[in-house]
């Protein structure tokens, strides 16, 4: 070592490293068979409702009505998709507090007691318009408008709230016929009708099982208060009203007006079908009409939303007569 030099190490031969394993000719190895893709079997379609299958059925029966067939197809098929989405409601009812309301003529379901979820009701909302407007049931303008009250969530509640008390008369005073605002567009009646059906459909289910019905006598509906837009009269001759928002059944005079209660037989006129299956009870005091499934002269229960488009021709010859539906 020198002065100022740098320390070296002693240079060695490199250890000897044991020899690699032998690898094996790739080319001798049999390519690799990769395994056929199987295709998972396409899902089976939804079963189809009986209204689906009859309302396809009544299509062919009657062709001229294919237009309101069509539109009653889309209504049912997405009202089932979201009642099945909406949890059965428990609503308790005082026993006392019910019976002062069937005695009132109040409903029992009130706004606070619907199990809506705001997202989904939106969307029922906006679907029930596209479908009515794409059918030509609403015009364009107005399917705008409702579009837009739809898309505007501190609009859309407080309207909805406040349009179901009116129309339940939920509360002393309300007003049945206020219905709306009145710079509402036209055609949103109809709509929340519509799109509040799946929701207040459970309410229905949820309460007719527990509560007796039997003493309501009034014409409008006891879940809702609503009107009646059907009716059926079983084989035992007795008529049950439809309500035309929650679809909730209950008893009433077959020979009384449940719009203005005329119970006058001379003032009620009633004509059928050829074949007896269908009629219309008219009230010659109101103008006010409802037509009617007779289950006494055929075997097959009734299906109100097949029965309400199956008897449209009903209408036409009621309101040539000067009826109101």
């Amino acid at each position: 070592m020198t002065l100022g030099g740098s320390l070296r190490a002693p240079v060695s031969d490199p250890p000897d490293l044991p020899n690699p394993p032998d690898l094996p000719d790739l080319r001798a190895l049999p390519a690799l068979q990769s395994s056929p893709v199987v295709d998972r079997p396409p899902r089976p379609p939804r079963a189809e409702t009986r209204d689906i299958v009859a309302l396809k059925q009544l299509r062919v029966d009657q062709p001229e009505l294919e237009s309101a067939i069509d539109m009653q197809i889309a209504l049912v098929d997405m009202q089932r998709r979201v009642q099945g989405r909406v949890p059965l409601p428990w609503i308790q009812l005082d026993p006392e507090w019910m019976r002062l309301q069937q005695a009132a003529g109040r409903p029992l379901v009130r706004f606070r007691d619907i199990p809506l979820e705001w997202s989904d009701f939106r969307l029922t909302f906006r679907q029930t318009a596209d479908i009515l407007q794409r059918f030509e049931a609403i015009e364009r303008t107005d399917h705008e408008k409702i579009l837009a009250l739809g898309r505007d969530g501190n609009a859309l509640e407080p309207l909805v709230s406040g349009w179901y008390e009116a129309t339940s008369g939920v509360e002393a005073g309300t007003d049945p016929k206020k219905r709306a605002a009145s710079e509402a567009p036209p055609g949103l009646d109809q709509v929340l009708v519509l799109a509040l059906r799946p929701f207040l459909a459970r309410c229905a289910e949820a309460l007719t099982q527990r509560i007796d019905l039997g003493n309501w006598n009034h014409g409008h509906c006891p879940i809702c208060g609503w009107e009646p837009d059907f009716a059926v009269i079983t084989p035992s001759a007795e008529r049950r009203l439809f309500c035309g928002r929650c679809v909730a059944q209950w008893s009433f005079a077959a020979l009384t007006c449940p719009f203005c209660s005329n119970d006058d037989r001379a003032l009620i006129t009633s004509f059928a079908t050829r074949d007896g299956r269908y009629r219309v009870y008219a009230c010659d005091v109101c103008r006010r009409y409802l037509k009617a499934y007779d289950g006494r002269r055929t075997e097959r229960a009734v299906m109100v939303a097949v029965d309400t488009i199956a008897t449209l021709p009903l209408d036409a010859a009621a309101m040539q007569r000067g009826y109101v539906g």
